[in-house]
């Protein structure tokens, strides 16, 4: 941050000339401790003086400093030697450095411009996105968690959510159970506390300067990276997936198990989750998304978190993560956006996963979000789409990782736990119970399943299906090995 703000060239200067000043403060007083221990030291070897010349030197007060330097030049101590030198020699190029920087343009590096309007800029955007807390709860991983009035939220910036008020709960699919599974309201980092926000608020991950900084521009903060062409050679996006098409779908349901991946390059992630979409896969692209990620150039850190994304554009312009630009209305108070997971699973032993659900309300036709099992979070209002105003025509499944080749060979960024589908259970992650929601609000299996791995040496997928985990699949790999160089 420092080097950064030191190109502004009025900030230069100014930290130029404050430079100089401290440095003769210093010197100064170095000068003054230097006379003082020269006087004990005169005081110590000077009983041969006589009165007189004492006398002398008091009775001329008007030339006091001159009879000290005339009477001590013969014995100036070498440390204030050096730095009286110093000091000409400062004060001597002082005036020509600083003329010289200022007109020359051939050596000119810094743009205060630029730097000053970017800094502004990002402090502007803080305001926006930052809400005013009713409070603010510490969370063990570093993060600021607020607790933000519900109407208040980024959600009611977009213009078409103006004046929106917040919906019940919808109803719920039919054939939609639990299984069994009973949900701990610590599933975050940030209420291993022991706070809670209060009724009539919602948790927000606070967003820092230095968030916005890690990002390509103030633009892209909270986007991700836009998609190349989507082929084998030129893609730096790699997938292991499960996916169905050719329906209509009104949502998607399942299991993700948590881990955490390694995340080899600042930015690049891994990520695991569910997609929902429509269109085509053009510039009309609409998506709705929710699972969990490593991502360190978003979060500055690699612990997975649970994160949602949207887009109507293909990522051009519109949506972003989590409540990072409005869209998303949040209507529950336990669960944070974009905050670190807790527990995660371990290899070759407990493992811990999240259930995702999305669907479609029959009612007003927005799209609600259930994290774990009976959480609602919230929902995208139906509004901010084109295509998923009506349905989806494809749902995903898996594992997604970005591959930058910042070292001129394939990432070892892991997708999963790392391991490869075949290790299976307590090695491999998965999905599991992996249903999707007709026109009619009825959880169904799938059918039609379709399987991709980009790369399959590098991440790869192995479906299955049982009584206890439905249609399920192990995917996953650690990038970069003898077979994906």
């Amino acid at each position: 941050m420092l080097s950064k703000i030191t190109k502004f060239k009025p900030l230069f200067f100014l930290s130029l000339s404050i430079t100089h000043t401290l440095f003769l403060v210093i010197v100064l007083f170095k000068i003054r401790i230097d006379m003082n221990e020269y006087s004990v030291s005169c005081k110590r070897h000077s009983k041969h003086h006589t009165k007189r010349q004492h006398h002398v030197v008091s009775k001329q007060p008007s030339a006091q400093n001159h009879s000290l330097i005339l009477s001590t030049s013969q014995n100036i101590p070498p440390m204030l030697s050096s730095f009286v030198s110093l000091l000409l020699l400062l004060t001597s190029i002082t005036p020509s450095l600083s003329h010289s920087t200022h007109h020359s343009k051939t050596n000119q590096t810094f743009k205060p411009g630029q730097e000053f309007l970017k800094l502004s800029r990002i402090r502007t955007h803080l305001k926006k996105l930052n809400k005013p807390p009713v409070k603010t709860i510490q969370s063990p991983d570093g993060d600021l968690i607020d607790c933000v009035l519900t109407h208040q939220q980024p959600a009611f910036d977009h213009p078409k959510l103006k004046g929106h008020t917040p919906l019940n709960p919808p109803e719920r699919p039919k054939g939609y159970n639990n299984n069994g599974e009973n949900v701990s309201e610590r599933f975050q980092l940030w209420a291993d506390s022991g706070e809670a926000c209060p009724e009539g608020t919602i948790p927000i991950r606070r967003t820092t300067e230095e968030d916005i900084l890690r990002a390509s521009s103030i633009q892209r903060f909270g986007r991700k990276p836009k998609p190349v062409k989507k082929d084998s050679t030129s893609s730096d996006h790699e997938h292991a997936i499960l996916f169905v098409n050719g329906n209509q779908y009104f949502g998607a349901k399942a299991n993700i198990n948590v881990w955490t991946p390694q995340v080899t390059s600042e930015y690049e992630f891994s990520l695991s989750q569910i997609w929902v979409i429509a269109g085509s896969f053009g510039n009309d692209l609409n998506t709705i998304e929710a699972g969990w990620q490593v991502s360190p150039e978003l979060y500055g850190d690699k612990y997975p978190r649970f994160f949602t994304y949207w887009t109507t554009d293909a990522y051009q312009t519109t949506g972003c993560y989590n409540l990072l630009c409005s869209g998303f209305i949040q209507t529950n108070n336990k669960i944070a956006i974009g905050a670190a997971i807790s527990p995660i699973s371990a290899y070759n032993s407990r493992q811990f996963d999240i259930g995702i659900m999305i669907w479609k309300d029959p009612k007003h036709g927005h799209w609600w979000l259930e994290y774990g099992s009976g959480l609602l979070v919230g929902y995208w209002p139906a509004t901010v789409f084109s295509h998923l105003r009506n349905h989806a025509s494809m749902v995903q499944f898996g594992g997604e990782i970005v591959n930058t080749r910042s070292k001129g060979y394939h990432t070892g960024t892991q997708m999963g736990s790392g391991h490869f589908a075949e290790e299976g259970f307590k090695k491999a992650a998965y999905f599991r119970n992996l249903e999707v929601i007709d026109w009619d609000n009825n959880l169904l299996p799938l059918a039609n399943i379709h399987q991709l791995a980009d790369h399959s040496s590098c991440y790869d997928i192995r479906q299955g299906n049982s009584n206890a985990w439905g249609t399920y699949f192990y995917y996953g790999g650690p990038g970069r090995n003898v077979k994906c160089p």
